[in-house]
């Protein structure tokens, strides 16, 4: 079968990685790619914006199946789309991407459904939010409804830093993503992602993770599309994995369908385990970045026949199967990240961590010139390895990091500490 995967990034470059391992895989097309799908696959310079070149292109190379990677040609529609022409693929149509979407959805679902989330409030009047704000206290999460790119979440120390966010995102700072404001209570715990396959009407856990927002060690700096990871994530115990299929993830699934709106693909589930349990954060519509890059290496089963599976509506009874094994991902990403950074820098050195005993690097913003391998991006380069424990993985993933020749680039030197420390 011949597939075709939607992205560029280092989550795309995991999930090319998976794919190009299965024996139902013919030949694998990433569009528009970067350097390490190059390897899996065929790179394909084409916009995933264009949706009648993607479903011109899938016609004409027989693509048997389409794996949309990135949340924003999700959520405007590419699988309905796809779906229209006939076209097999693998994520959400249109309106379950809401999720993703809007946050106001989601917090609206989830009143309707039951699910434990914070409390909330929604508004498009500036001078309103900051009176709900004064009268609340902080702390408190201030939130752009839209898609912002990993920039539209503040979460306000104090009833002046909250007023801020609420002047920025209301006057145009994120353009429409922030034209309706979601300003929820802050709540305390530990974060943790968990991810669910979906058919529509049935979900099977699909592994646990813990990302690294902040840019610094020790969780200082500001917040980022994400630093690095590790899997599983401790913190989710098998009893707290079943509340989370029962409490969160099962009631969305029943929601959507009953809407007429059923959620098909992957379901990630952005948690705060709280004193009273695991609540919802957010929703994402697509498998998380960085976290796919530890997911991927420790999944043993067959990722495109579970693709398949979900596609066909046939989870039931499907069996996931996962190595005993932790997977951890250091970020590398270009210096001045998140804020404004150089492209072009020269990168050496990968293919000697990448020689090092269970070591995988991942592309994620690079580009080749004159067979020099060239930053293009903020995050880079996603370093992971596998070990017996997340120390040993953390150990590995750190010594291939200083395999890598890079002075340009930066990145933390303290991911997996929870679980280290744990």
């Amino acid at each position: 079968m011949n597939i075709l995967l939607i992205g560029s990034g280092g989550r795309e470059h995991a999930l090319a990685w998976k794919m190009s391992r299965s024996p139902l895989c013919g030949r694998l097309f990433v569009a528009p790619g970067n350097p390490g799908t190059a390897v899996c696959g065929t790179n394909v310079a084409m916009d995933p914006a264009d949706h009648a070149a993607v479903t011109a292109f899938c016609k004409q190379e027989s693509i048997g199946l389409v794996v949309v990677g990135p949340e924003a040609p999700l959520v405007a529609g590419l699988v309905d789309d796809l779906s229209a022409a006939g076209i097999r693929a693998f994520g959400p149509r249109k309106a379950a991407a809401q999720l993703e979407g809007s946050k106001a959805f989601t917090k609206e679902l989830c009143a309707e459904a039951g699910i434990p989330t914070a409390a909330f409030r929604r508004f498009t009047d500036a001078e309103r939010a900051k009176a709900y704000v004064r009268e609340t206290g902080a702390p408190i999460v201030v939130k752009a409804d839209g898609l912002a790119a990993g920039k539209g979440v503040v979460v306000a120390a104090s009833v002046d830093e909250a007023e801020g966010a609420i002047e920025a995102m209301l006057g145009g700072a994120l353009g429409a993503a922030g034209a309706e404001l979601v300003i929820e209570e802050c709540l305390v715990g530990e974060e943790a992602s968990f991810f669910a396959l979906c058919d529509g009407s049935t979900a099977i856990p699909l592994g646990t993770a813990q990302d690294h927002k902040r840019a610094f060690d020790g969780d200082e700096g500001p917040n980022t599309g994400g630093m690095g990871a590790y899997s599983p994530a401790p913190v989710l115990t098998p009893d707290l994995e079943a509340r989370v299929m029962h409490e969160i993830v099962q009631p969305t699934l029943q929601a959507l369908k009953r809407r007429g709106t059923p959620y098909v693909g992957v379901l990630y589930a952005g948690l705060m385990v709280t004193a009273e349990g695991p609540k919802l954060i957010e929703y994402n519509v697509r498998f998380g970045d960085p976290e796919c890059q530890v997911l991927m290496p420790r999944l043993k089963t067959d990722l495109v026949a579970a693709m398949l599976a979900a596609c066909d509506g046939a989870l039931e009874g499907f069996g996931v199967r996962w190595s005993e094994e932790a997977a951890l991902t250091v970020v590398m990403a270009t210096k001045g990240y998140p804020g404004p950074y150089a492209k072009g820098s020269e990168i050496k050195g990968v293919a000697k961590a990448e020689a090092m005993e269970d070591v995988l690097v991942f592309h994620a913003g690079t580009g080749e010139e004159n067979g020099r391998l060239l930053a293009q991006g903020g995050r880079v380069l996603n370093v992971t390895a596998m070990g017996r424990s997340i120390a040993e993985a953390q150990a590995k993933a750190y010594a291939a990091v200083d395999a890598i020749d890079w002075p340009e680039g930066f990145c933390r030197r303290d991911i997996g500490w929870r679980a280290v420390r744990r």
